[in-house]
């Protein structure tokens, strides 16, 4: 089987693993697409009251980008990029949930983490001063991956602004209702 069928195949499933509704019913909250904006990632989940289960969500989010890199870079470094694009849309389009997943946010935290680090300490510094001043995660999140794609733009190469493009994009995609909300003035 040919290698990029392979990470193609490993990254998609280990995206689209939903760990905010899994944890949600391990830990008695029901499904968690039944509270808040029945997103199933880290912010909703925070939205349940319980801070164990956003971080659990938050951390196995992260935790499912990262290992999908972890072995691409480990065992098929020519198809990283690739792995990456398909962790975060495996979140967002998962499978065992009828293709409507979480955000993408922090998958895609865990695959700069390994892609390249010094982005991924641009985007966690850009979305924390970001929420600390305008306390709404979507726009912090937004905000970072535009810093982000900004700073692949002008400090590295083509491929790794193309890269970040792609996940500014949809990350605009996936927070479109969070941007409607923010242009009606009713985003919380």
């Amino acid at each position: 089987m040919d290698a990029s069928i392979i990470v193609a195949i490993y990254s998609y499933i280990l995206g689209s693993i939903p760990f905010g509704l899994i944890f949600s019913k391990l830990l008695g909250f029901g499904d968690i697409r039944k509270i808040g904006s029945g997103n199933i990632g880290a912010t909703n989940a925070l939205r349940t009251g319980s801070k164990k289960l956003a971080f659990l969500t938050l951390f196995f989010d992260i935790g499912k980008g990262s290992l999908a890199i972890f072995l691409t870079l480990k065992y098929f470094n020519e198809h990283s990029y690739l792995s990456a694009i398909l962790v975060y849309l495996g979140h967002i389009f998962p499978i065992w949930l009828k293709f409507k997943g979480g955000k993408g946010v922090a998958t895609y935290i865990g695959v700069i983490l390994f892609i390249n680090p010094i982005l991924f300490l641009v985007f966690i510094s850009s979305w924390l001063v970001t929420a600390k001043v305008l306390k709404i995660s979507s726009v912090s999140a937004l905000i970072a991956f535009l810093i982000v794609t900004t700073t692949s733009y002008y400090v590295y190469d083509l491929n790794i602004f193309l890269l970040n493009f792609f996940f500014l994009i949809f990350s605009i995609y996936t927070h479109r209702e969070n941007i409607k909300r923010l242009i009606q003035k009713t985003e919380k």
